[in-house]
């Protein structure tokens, strides 16, 4: 009786370090190896500038200053690791104060009337950190950040043309612009006028 508790109690560990070795080092690593096939990709398509990592084109962040191109507002200001919404509801008067406190800032930032700020100026995206904004956002702030950079409004308004995504696979989602990508085709554009 003594040596079939042994013989199964060495079956047992031998199938657990089996198992171990397979789901603990052979899963994660043939894991590891099929995200390397995509590149960037599996590594959250980092942005890099001179050689350094700046962003990634997944995650928004924040952009202060009159030449850059701002994100649309974040709950959590742009912390990765507190990636969520507000939970406030259409009703919630707390929510309805912010967006008008932040619909009146980008419209006396911007200079135009409070009823042309769009919606994704106001509002924050449900994971708090979109790197996108609409189209119709990037334009408005075209006239300001050229001003700022001392560039043609028509050559900033070509550059938020060019880095404007389209709907995925034709029909899903809307267009955006990437607003890292804008800015860096921004600060391109002005370092080529300087120099």
């Amino acid at each position: 009786m003594f040596s079939d508790l042994a013989r199964q109690s060495f079956a047992g560990l031998r199938l657990l370090l089996v198992m171990t070795v397979l789901l603990g080092v052979g899963y994660p690593a043939a894991v590891w190896a099929a995200g390397q096939a995509f590149g960037d990709r599996a590594d959250g398509q980092p942005v890099r500038l001179d050689g350094h990592v700046v962003g990634s084109r997944l995650i928004g962040q924040q952009f202060d200053g009159e030449v850059w191109f701002h994100s649309r507002p974040s709950v959590n200001d742009y912390d990765t690791l507190a990636s969520a919404p507000s939970n406030l509801g259409p009703l919630s008067t707390d929510l309805v104060a912010a967006i008008g406190e932040r619909r009146a800032e980008v419209a006396a930032r911007e200079g135009v009337a409070e009823s042309q700020v769009p919606p994704d100026a106001v509002t924050a995206s449900g994971s708090g950190l979109d790197p996108h904004i609409s189209p119709a956002y990037a334009r408005l702030q075209v006239p300001r950040v050229a001003a700022a950079n001392g560039l043609s409004v028509d050559d900033v308004r070509r550059m938020v043309a060019d880095s404007t995504d389209g709907r995925s696979l034709g029909f899903l989602g809307e267009p955006g612009v990437n607003v890292l990508e804008l800015n860096l085709a921004v600060r391109a554009a002005v370092q080529g006028a300087a120099g």
